[in-house]
């Protein structure tokens, strides 16, 4: 059986079934960004679709890394089957203009060269609509990304993206952790963040660690985005401040 070409998009097996589709696909973003900008998450819930989903990377060498690196991986307490997808994700040819929606492409076959013309101009405002649709969720995930990261909470004593009690500091604490959360994977999640340094396990307690940035406001933004990020369906991880 010949092997299927790479290509940046990767098919994952094995998901969660009864985790709530936006979730999905939040915590599946936040754990393959760690290797490379991701264009789209399709997490697939019809029956036959269920614990699967497809990560479309813009970048080949990232769909590769990430296939790689996680392939095995115990995400919510099920290990992740990974490989590339059969064929390249609309996103993709979007991207690189070979994009073709395939069912006007039979309807101007059967139309003949008398309405080609019109023909096209359905396929770009189809085109165009799936864009406008698929930029809107991602934009809606962009912008609670950057409010998580940029805006003050104003409802429970945080001021610039840190609680009234706490000091801020360069290492970040953190706790609930899970066995399988190695330094290489711990690693994975931080390092997307700029200025990230290094990551250190407690040694005799698995479920603690430490993640050192270059500044305290480097280790601010990556303690707002993945506080409370789940690393198994029962197990949030809770990034603080390091106590000097």
């Amino acid at each position: 059986m010949a092997s299927i070409p790479p290509n940046q998009t990767i098919y994952v097996r094995n998901l969660p079934e009864k985790i709530q589709k936006e979730e999905l696909r939040r915590s599946l973003y936040n754990l393959f960004s760690a290797y490379g900008r991701v264009l789209d998450v399709v997490a697939i819930k019809t029956i036959k679709g269920r614990g699967q989903a497809f990560i479309v990377f813009r970048e080949l060498p990232s769909a590769t890394a990430a296939m790689r690196g996680l392939n095995g991986f115990f995400f919510f307490e099920k290990p992740m089957s990974i490989e590339y997808a059969k064929s390249k994700s609309d996103a993709v040819a979007k991207l690189d203009g070979t994009y073709h929606n395939p069912e006007q492409v039979k309807r101007d076959k059967e139309a003949g060269s008398a309405l080609l013309a019109l023909g096209q101009k359905r396929t770009k405002d189809e085109a165009e609509a799936m864009d406008e649709d698929g930029n809107a969720k991602r934009g809606k995930h962009d912008e609670e990304m950057e409010e998580n990261e940029q805006e003050p909470a104003k409802s429970n004593g945080m001021t610039n993206g840190v609680a009234s009690d706490e000091v801020p500091n360069k290492i970040l604490f953190l706790e609930g952790l899970v066995a399988d959360a190695t330094e290489e994977v711990l690693g994975y999640l931080f390092e997307q963040y700029p200025g990230f340094k290094e990551v250190r396990l407690v040694a005799g307690k698995p479920d603690l660690a430490f993640v050192e940035f270059e500044t305290d406001v480097q280790s601010a933004v990556a303690k707002d985005a993945l506080n409370g990020f789940k690393l198994t369906q029962e197990n949030a991880m809770k990034v603080s401040f390091a106590k000097q």
